[in-house]
């Protein structure tokens, strides 16, 4: 059964934020709030290889030449 929640005092500038948050997204406040509350209770997905290269291609990161020489003395200091 769904239940009302209730956030007191919540200062100005944040209540603005919120309300330029939910318009970006095309929402109310209360479904904003609500999509916040979700997101921050949603359990982790596990991330694949796939996804984790997805993401570095993303953000345009880029690996150092010296990297494969730290990954395989880590490896081989096992």
């Amino acid at each position: 059964m769904p239940v009302n929640l209730s956030i007191k005092n919540a200062p100005d500038e944040i209540v603005a934020r919120l309300k330029e948050r939910a318009a970006k997204h095309h929402r109310s406040l209360q479904g904003e709030l609500l999509a916040i509350i979700e997101e921050a209770v949603r359990t982790p997905r596990r991330l694949t290889p796939k996804d984790v290269l997805a993401e570095v291609r993303r953000l345009g990161l880029r690996t150092p030449a010296e990297a494969v020489t730290i990954v395989r003395a880590n490896r081989d200091g096992r």
